[in-house]
């Protein structure tokens, strides 16, 4: 399932970066993101994001798709 930009942004709005993937999984969750939203976010295999753009990144790699 790929994820559109702005739902990932939606999700994310506010989170301190740098941080962890569970970090951002518990901030998506806490903002209303979609369940398969967080979930992708929690088995993210990256140790720490510095920000919007490496998260994306991750996200695309993962799905082995589009993020747009």
């Amino acid at each position: 399932m790929a994820f559109q930009v702005t739902e990932v942004q939606k999700a994310l709005k506010g989170f301190d970066y740098p941080g962890s993937a569970q970090d951002l999984a518990d901030h998506a969750e806490r903002n209303g993101g979609d369940r398969d939203l967080v979930e992708a976010l929690r088995g993210m295999k990256k140790d720490n994001f510095d920000g919007p753009n490496a998260v994306m990144s991750e996200l695309k790699g993962q799905l082995g798709g589009s993020t747009d």
